[in-house]
Parts: structure tokens; sequence; C-alpha cells
């Protein structure tokens, strides 16, 4: 804008022109929220006019506010102009006032229709305005602020006495309306109705102008003095509901840390709940439980919804061997954004390993017994495991799609942060990317987390989508995948990694918490380690002596022996390198001292190796297996590998599947991930102490339905077609148990 004003001064610089005129902005004459390069810029055309004037030519500068019209302020722009009191002017209005500021020379001009009764209060909100305080309009509008604030203020004591005589429910429910109401004023909507309490301002359309007039009227409403950053500090009507009751009662609206005592170090972590979705059409820990019992292989073919076969990308050639097979979430593209308060447009610029994310943490919720907003506010943690975001690349190649949420729907970071922004925690948010060892060392961190009273409740998980299929290429031509995409784990046929993808997620809190609150413990996080390669041989080799290592912290942090465990999960991702060097170091370290071998298995060989998330599919798979007694077979093998020393420990590969029978300690198991990165992470886990059945808590024991009266079996959803779907799910639920 400044550019053809600046040629034009210096090309006329001596000349004493009829008329120089540049058309300037109210944006630099009172400023503009979100605009601060466009106020300068008009700014410096203001100056240019002084500055002729200043050499004795003729400048004018008139600073326009909108004009009626299809021009820059017609459309949105019109009404949120008129929402801030500045109504577009006519054409013909304008045209006479330029007709006037040059016939009188004058050198700056602002010209604008002003509805001072809204102007005023928005200007005035953060501090006096010397620049309008004379004008007649303003005095009238300042003076009646001044009386609207005291019968404000005489106001909210009546209101304060009403709230005094309600309950903390009723007390909330009033205050909501109240804010649903204004909220619905301000955005114009015909009721309160139309207002989406747990909805984010920012997507119910605020800016910071509509913002500060929440502010005002709340405030008139209340009789409180409330900060100008009232909506962004408590971003929805349910927070500012809440904000708003503290205030008007005398209560703090801050809470108190956590600030649990250090005396819960070594305290065992529960874990309360898991959800998950794997290849195979697998939707939940029993359809997991199932496929594994039942030797199913999910390997297919590559998706056919991914453009995968498109020119945009290219083939290591013919002659490699290269596998057009793996493990996948053939559905992994369907989400539902209305369920999170996400907008399509968002949702199609969205990462889906996030969208699988938010969906495996409402499921990890209920499955818990817990409603998944009733922990907004709360310091819940979400440490969530990932190994890489692709996606980006896919929006590269469809310019347009998403533009605008680039960096929050594809950055690692935001994983974790999508998770508690959605649901409104307050914990520790943290994304893990230790390649393939992300979602255990996720899991390390949440029980760290709990112990040190970082938070009391703290979701642990991980997610692997490929949105390309450049990991199929990369580790082709590294020679480490295998020819038919499917992991011999430990097998002498072992010829390489066959890739999968899926999303676990595990609730955990503090075993005496657990207690306390009448969840139902699952299993029991006894111990876990983290530790790294160093210098081993080479940057992605595998280190058996750091293997042995953590294998052995994680063991004397649970408090027990390597006999004391029956089973390892293994990472065995059926590489000729990789299995060799796990089997050695678990040889060594839990094949000794013991009666009865060490069962050793994979869930790689059903599923393929789902990277970040292959950690936390071992715990879902090991925890079903402690409930149910039983240990799943590990498929693809020949026979074991020749290249381990099977004879120099007490280790037995679950060649079959085999009972799991109660022994003289409980039940326990623990899992291995190993990452490229060289970071390596190993747990214990235990079976569930045995408790009595609590009353009423969902999952607390067996239900015995002939003891039970016939009641509705009620279902909800949040659309008709969710609400279809739900009754679908339970018809499978009912038919499969042959009720």
């Amino acid at each position: 804008k400044t550019a053809g004003a600046v040629n034009l001064d210096r090309a006329f610089a001596d000349v004493d022109l009829d008329a120089f005129v540049v058309f300037s902005s109210n944006a630099g004459t009172w400023g503009s929220g979100g605009q601060a390069a466009y106020a300068a810029a008009n700014v410096y055309l203001d100056a240019i006019a002084d500055r002729r004037r200043a050499r004795g030519l003729r400048a004018t500068s008139i600073a326009w506010a909108g004009w009626q019209g299809e021009g820059m302020s017609g459309g949105e722009v019109a009404g949120r102009l008129r929402r801030r009191g500045l109504t577009p002017m006519p054409v013909e209005h304008t045209l006479t006032a330029l007709r006037q500021a040059v016939a009188h020379d004058e050198a700056f001009v602002a010209v604008a229709d002003v509805d001072w009764d809204r102007f005023v209060p928005a200007f005035t909100s953060a501090r006096r305005r010397p620049l309008i305080e004379d004008i007649p309009e303003v005095r009238k509008a300042l003076a009646e602020m001044d009386r609207a604030r005291a019968e404000a203020e005489s106001g909210g004591s009546e209101l304060r006495t009403s709230l005094a005589g309600l309950s903390v429910v009723e007390q909330d429910r009033v205050l909501l309306d109240m804010v649903r109401t204004e909220v619905a004023a301000v955005l114009g909507h015909a009721d309160a109705g139309q207002v989406d309490p747990g909805r984010a301002f920012r997507e119910l359309g605020f800016d910071s102008l509509t913002a500060v007039d929440l502010r005002t009227r709340l405030g008139v409403a209340t009789g409180l003095r409330l900060p100008t950053t009232l909506a962004f500090d408590h971003p929805n009507a349910i927070e500012l509901a809440a904000r708003l009751r503290a205030d008007l009662l005398g209560e703090t609206g801050d809470r108190p840390a956590a600030g649990r005592s250090a005396a819960v170090a070594d305290e065992p972590i529960a874990i309360v709940g898991m959800s998950c979705r794997f290849p195979g059409g697998v939707g939940s820990p029993e359809e997991l439980w199932k496929l594994v019992v039942d030797g199913v292989d999910t390997v297919g073919g590559f998706p056919e919804d991914r453009g995968w076969s498109a020119g945009a990308y290219q083939d290591p050639g013919p002659g490699t061997g290269f596998s057009r097979e793996g493990a996948f979430l053939y559905d992994a593209g369907d989400f539902d954004p209305g369920m999170f308060g996400i907008s399509p447009r968002e949702a199609m610029g969205m990462d889906p390993q996030q969208r699988l994310l938010l969906e495996g943490t409402w499921e990890v919720l209920e499955r818990a017994g817990i409603d998944p907003l009733s922990l907004r506010g709360t310091e819940t943690g979400v440490f969530v495991g990932t190994n890489g975001q692709d996606y980006a690349t896919v929006l590269m190649l469809a310019p347009g799609t998403a533009d605008g949420f680039g960096v929050t729907n594809n950055a690692a970071s935001v994983v974790s942060g999508r998770i508690s922004y959605t649901f409104g925690f307050e914990g520790p948010a943290v994304t893990v990317d230790t390649g393939c060892s992300s979602s255990l060392v996720a899991l390390h961190l949440a029980a760290q987390a709990l112990r040190a009273g970082e938070c009391d409740l703290a979701l642990a998980g991980g997610v692997t989508v490929m949105a390309t299929p450049s990991p199929f290429f990369e580790f082709d031509r590294q020679g480490g995948l295998a020819r038919d995409g499917r992991c011999k784990s430990f097998a002498d046929a072992a010829d390489g990694t066959g890739w999968g993808e899926g999303v676990g997620m595990l609730l955990t809190e503090r075993l005496s918490d657990a207690v306390a609150n009448g969840h139902r413990v699952l299993a029991v996080l006894r111990g876990s380690a983290v530790n790294q390669d160093g210098a081993s041989n080479g940057l992605t080799a595998p280190n058996g002596p750091s293997q042995r290592r953590v294998i052995r912290q994680a063991l004397a942090n649970a408090g027990v022996s390597a006999s004391e465990v029956d089973v390892v999960e293994a990472h065995g991702t059926g590489t000729r390198l990789g299995d060799p060097i796990e089997a050695q170091a678990l040889l060594a370290t839990y094949g000794q001292d013991r009666e009865t071998p060490l069962y050793l298995g994979s869930i790689k060989s059903n599923i393929g190796h789902t990277q970040a998330a292959a950690g936390v599919a071992g715990i879902i798979k090991m925890i079903m297996a402690m409930r149910h007694g039983v240990l799943p077979r590990t498929l693809h093998v020949d026979r074991p590998s020749s290249q381990v020393d099977w004879e120099s420990g007490a280790v037995s590969l679950l060649i079959d599947q085999v009972a799991w029978p109660e022994g003289f300690h409980p039940r326990r198991a623990g899992v291995s991930s190993f990452g490229v990165s060289g970071t390596n992470a190993h747990v214990i886990l235990e079976e569930a102490p045995v408790s009595e059945v609590v009353p009423g808590v969902v999952g607390s024991g067996p239900v015995v339905f002939s003891d039970v009266p016939v009641v509705p079996w009620v279902l909800s959803g949040r659309s008709v077609g969710a609400l279809g779907e739900q009754a679908r799910r339970l018809g499978e639920f009912v038919g499969g148990r042959g009720l």
C-alpha cells in the first residue's frame, strides 16, 4: 500500500499539485487487532502527507472506515465492523466527505460512521482514550457506562444473595445459562441453545473485540470488574461460569497443585483402562485377544484409499523383491469430527494419528467407567509415543486442502497436546519419539509422573499410521524388510520385519488411588526401565549388553527376580540381526537359575511391527493373557532360530499355545521394545491383586444376568448415525454371549 504513495511523492517532490490525496485507514488512527502491519502502513501514508505539508506543498490523508459494497469491508468484514460499532458508509456519503476534505485543504481527516454506544465500551476497556473523550456522544456513552457499572455492582450483590441460597449444582446451572445467553447475544444467535458450552470461544467465532464485548456484558450482569482477557483465560462457557461462581462467592479460582509426597516413589502403578485399534478390524482389547488366540494373520495388500499407486511415490524398481504387503488400519480415514468439536476442514488436514488418539482416549476413559467430560480441568497427564508425521507430505500433494492448520495438525508436539486440549486435561502432556520403543517409554514416563505427584491419572500409549509408503521403500533399501511382509519372530525363516499400524491407549493411576476410587485394576505395572545402546556397532544396530542391563534394571525396580516372571512379550521384529541379539539377552537374564522355562512370544507375528504402537500392543496382549490364563502361540515359526544358542538358558519359544496356570506367585510378564534410536525399554507387569467386588462399579466383577431385573439398556450418541452404530455394537456384544 505504501509503495505507490512513496513513488508519487518522489515524482512530484517539488511540484505544488492541485491535490495530493492518499487513502489511509482508521486502522492507523485507533489501531486494529490482528492487523498491525496494515495499521503501520496507513500511519506511514499519514506521515507522507504531513511531510509534504512541511515542505509547503498540498497533501491530504483521509483515514477511512468501511465503505458499503463488495470491497475490502464487504461481506463478513462488514459484519465484524458493525459488531465493533463501525457502520459501513454509503458511497455517496464518502465521496461527499472526500470533496469536502480536499476543498478545505485538510492535512488529515478521519471519516467513520460510529455507533458510539457499541464502540466506546470496547475501545476504552483497557485504558482512557483522550483521542475521543471530547466528542459529546463519547462523553454520553462514558457516563452511561459509569451508571451501568454502579447498577451492576448493586445487581451483583443481589446475584450473590440469590446464589447463596442454591446448591452447587443449581449455582452452576444459573451461571452457565447466564454465560451462554450473553455469548449468544454477542454472536447474534437467536438463543442460548445454539451455544455449545464445552466448545472453545474461538471456535464459536470470537475475536478480540467480541471477547471484550462478552466481558463487558458479564460485568454488567454480575457487577464484577472482569479483565479484558477473560474469554482467553477461560476459553469456554463451562470454565467461564466456574470462574464467575468463584468470584461471586469469594472462592479462589485456582486449584492447588497435586503436591503428592515423594513417599509414593516406589508405589505400583495400576492399569485401569485399555483401548486399541489394530489390523484385522480390531477395535477393542477383547477383539485383539480373540485375534491372537485364533492365530489370525492380518497381513494384506496396500490400502486402496491412500494414493500409494499414484505417480507421486516412486517404487524402488524391479528386481528388489519389494513387498507390497503389511498389516494396515484400512479404516484409518474414518473420523467423526463433530464428536470432538472439530470442523470438517480442520479434520481433513489433521494427521490421522491425532484422530485415532482422540478416539482411543475417549474409549479408554469410558472403558474405565469414567465420563470423559468429567476430567476437564483436572491434572490428568498424557504421554504418547509416535515415530513419524508424514501426513504433511500428503497435504503438500493436495494444496489448499487444509490451509491454516498445517502447524498444529502435523506437529509431533501436538500429538499429545491435541488430547489435552480437546478433553481439557491440565497435567503434563508429552510426545515421545524414541522410534519403536516410544509407547513403552511413554508408559515409563507416565509412571514416573504419577509417583512424583505430577498427576493423579495418566494416559499412556502410542500410535502409528503410515500416510505414505516411505517406510517400506527405505527399509527395503536397507535389506530389513520381509519379502512377504510378515514378522517371523525368532524363527529360522526370519528374513526381515513387516510393517503394521495401530493405536493403543492405557489409563493408569497409583494403585492405592485405584483401589480408593473403586476402579477395576486390569494389571499392575510393577517396574520399568529405559536405557540407551550408546556407542554400539552402528547407529541403528541393537546392542545385547544394553538390553541385558535394561531388563535387570526393570526387575530391580519391580522388586522381583527373573525366575518370578513367567513370560516375555518380546520386541521380536523378525530380523536376522535383531532377533538373535534379543534372544541371547533374554537367555542371559531370564533364562538362568529357574525351574520352569521362560515363555517367549511376539504379537508382531499377528499384526506386524506397529512401530510406535508396538509396545502398547504387547502390554494389552499380556494383560488379556493374564485374565484368561492362556499364552497364545507365535505365528510363522518353522523352527527356532539356529543363530541362537537355546541351550544356554531356560527359554521356550511359544510355537504352540499353552496354559498359564496360577502358581506360587502372581502371573507376571515382561514386555520389551527397542527403538531404532537406540533407546531400549522393558516393563514388568503383574496380574491384578484379588479384591472384593465394589457394588456399582463398572467391570468390578461378573454380572449374573439371572439375578438382574429386566431393565432398559440405555444407549446414547451425538448423532443418529452414532446411535445406530452403538446399537449395532450392542447387538454384537449380546449375540456373542448367547443372550
